[in-house]
Formats: structure tokens, sequence, C-alpha cells
């Protein structure tokens, strides 16, 4: 699909930068579900060889996030009713079990839930891509990433459960 004919470049600007402050609404209040344990609770954890640093996974963070909100924002400016509804409503789902990941992991300190709750996760983000992918391939490729990552955290996430 084509961005809507009649959005005037500020309206474009101010979509962009609210998508960008949703996301980012949301990476913060994981964060905050994150900071409950990730100092005292998660360093006591039995975690493997490859597990990526603090750093490490805060800029893979960053980058995904904002990789999000500009994906969510193509989709947004691309005109275009039904489709596009459904596609931001799963996108708003799949945020969602974003910060309920963070929210048990970390906050409920149970990685046996999270293990659980981030299959549904990866689901909702597979659908999230297919649904953009239908509105807008950059959109749609711009989850990509988001998906592989998360398959990552969710192999991370098992031995984690495994070794504890």
């Amino acid at each position: 699909m084509e961005q809507s004919p009649s959005m005037s470049k500020p309206k474009q600007a101010a979509g962009l930068f609210a998508s960008l402050l949703i996301v980012f609404a949301i990476a913060s209040l994981g964060g905050f579900f994150t900071g409950l344990s990730v100092e005292s609770w998660y360093p006591a954890l039995a975690k493997p060889s490859w597990t990526p640093s603090g750093t490490t996974i805060g800029t893979v963070w960053a980058v995904l996030y904002t990789a999000m909100g500009i994906a969510a924002w193509l989709v947004w400016r691309s005109g275009g009713g039904k489709v596009r509804q459904r596609a931001l409503a799963i996108y708003a789902l799949q945020l969602f079990l974003n910060t309920g990941w963070s929210a048990l992991f970390f906050g409920l300190r149970s990685p046996g839930l999270a293990l659980i709750e981030i299959g549904f996760l990866w689901i909702a983000i597979l659908i999230t891509m297919a649904a953009f992918l239908q509105i807008s391939k950059p959109a749609g490729m711009l989850i990509v990433p988001y998906l592989a990552w998360v398959g990552f955290a969710a192999v991370l996430n098992a031995v984690i459960w495994r070794l504890n």
C-alpha cells in the first residue's frame, strides 16, 4: 500500500514521534520490571557462557525498539482501514506481551512462566510481521531482526530455566 496522499508532512512527523514515544514508553515499563532484579537476583542465576552482556542487550533493544516504532509508523501512514487497524492491533498485543515477559522473568523472577510467555510473544511478533508485510514490505522487514532476537532470547530463557 502507498502512503495516504492526504497526509501532510507535519502530520507524518507527528505520527513518527508518537510511534517512537509509544514504543519507548513500553520499553521503559519493561525496564522498570527488569530493574527490580537485574542487579540482585539475575547475576546470581546460572547462565550459559554465550549470554550477552547487559550493555549488548541494552544496545540491541534500543535498535529494535526504534525499528519497531518506524515499522508501526510506516503501517500507520499507509492509510487503509481495517487491514491497517488489524495490523496495528496485533502490534499492540505483541508490545503488551513484550512487557509481560520482563514482568514475569524479572518482576516475578519466574524463568519458567517467562518461557511460556515468550513463546506467545514470538508467535505474536511473527503474526505482526506478516500483517505488516501485507501493508508495507519495509515495515515487515523491520520486524525481522526483532523476531530473530526474541527467538534467541527464548533459547537463552530456556537454558537459564533449565540451569536454575
